[in-house]
């Protein structure tokens, strides 16, 4: 009998133990997965970096060739034919760019702040789960913090995406009108005006 409640008493305890260890492990990884959460955010914000960084570095590589054109125009003969034309177009051009690199620049300053604000909200999280129920809220501000600038960073780069559709549109227009004038004028009859995505080619 002794024995008996000797054995069941052992067995009550290592099953307590158990309970213990499992309900610690399975703390451990709730934390571990929450502090996992803000990857997906981390990884949605090295993307839009990398497709910034992209962009800025055509930006820059296009400032550069139309530069060095705008200067070859501009030393040339100024009674060439198109010669106002084509440096207005290039001024204006240069012009855009300058915009476009402004926006991107803004636009990588806010992913590495979102970055840098997600990578802290998994360390919060790691310590609130130490710290108690008690500073909650402060993964929950950071995460907003950060989605604030992921979102701030993903409408510049939606205004620099019309800037550089408008700068197409641009030199497009300026090929159109010059080509008109060296082309036969039956050959510029075959062709109308193109409407492209709410908006209307100019005619000259």
């Amino acid at each position: 009998m002794v024995l008996e409640k000797f054995v069941f008493g052992c067995s009550e305890r290592h099953s307590t133990i158990n309970s213990i260890s499992m309900d610690g492990l399975s703390s451990s990884l709730a934390v571990l997965t929450a502090m996992i959460t803000p990857a997906v955010l981390i990884s949605a914000s090295g993307t839009m970096i990398l497709s910034s960084s992209t962009r800025l570095g055509r930006v820059v590589d296009r400032t550069r060739s139309l530069s060095d054109r705008l200067q070859e125009v501009s030393s040339g003969d100024a009674g060439s034919e198109f010669f106002e034309e084509r440096r207005a177009m290039l001024y204006d051009q240069l012009d855009k760019l300058t915009s476009r690199s402004r926006l991107l620049q803004r636009a990588l300053t806010s992913f590495y702040l979102a970055v840098g604000v997600f990578v802290a909200t998994s360390v919060a999280i790691g310590l609130v789960a130490f710290s108690g129920a008690r500073f909650g809220w402060v993964p929950v501000a950071m995460g907003l913090i950060g989605a604030c600038f992921l979102f701030y960073g993903s409408m510049l780069l939606v205004f620099e995406a019309r800037l550089a559709l408008s700068t197409t549109h641009a030199e497009m227009d300026f090929i159109w009108r010059t080509t008109k004038r060296a082309v036969p004028p039956e050959l510029v009859k075959q062709h109308k005006t193109h409407y492209v995505h709410f908006r209307k080619k100019r005619e000259d």
